[in-house]
């Protein structure tokens, strides 16, 4: 008979401290730890609602690299008026920036999408994330 599937290790991180310091709750998947922060404002491109499960949302990915350290990648979705503040905080936190680009063409409001990669403790950098999600309209 087919064995029942057995749960996914545990990542060697405190995922409910993250949570806390974010503010939002993760999941784990594929041994990477995924918080999606939504925007709090409508996205429409040529007239139509883009949901934030779309692309929209400020991707967090954190996963373990050993020695009680954490690498962390993904993409801040931001209005122009974030851009700065949030390059600002990131860098501010040892968190690199990595790229700054549009996905979209005729978004309204107008998007930028800042992505960062960083390597250090997972608490450390979730509050470098903290200070830099402090400086977008994210959905609370």
């Amino acid at each position: 008979p087919a064995q029942p599937p057995s749960a996914p290790p545990a990542l060697e991180m405190d995922t409910a401290a993250i949570d806390q310091v974010l503010g939002h709750k993760g999941k784990v998947n594929g041994g990477v730890y995924q918080v999606g922060v939504p925007r709090a404002e409508k996205i429409t491109e040529a007239g139509m609602t883009v949901p934030g499960s779309m692309g929209l949302a400020t991707a967090l990915n954190f996963q373990p690299t050993g020695g009680g350290k954490t690498a962390i990648t993904g993409d801040f979705v931001l209005l122009d008026s974030e851009v700065n503040p949030v390059i600002k905080a990131l860098r501010q936190n040892g968190i690199q920036v990595t790229a700054l680009h549009n996905h979209m063409l005729q978004e309204e409001p107008r998007l930028f999408f800042v992505h960062f990669w960083a390597n250090d403790d997972a608490v450390k950098l979730a509050k470098g994330l903290r200070a830099a999600l402090d400086n977008t309209n994210s959905a609370k």
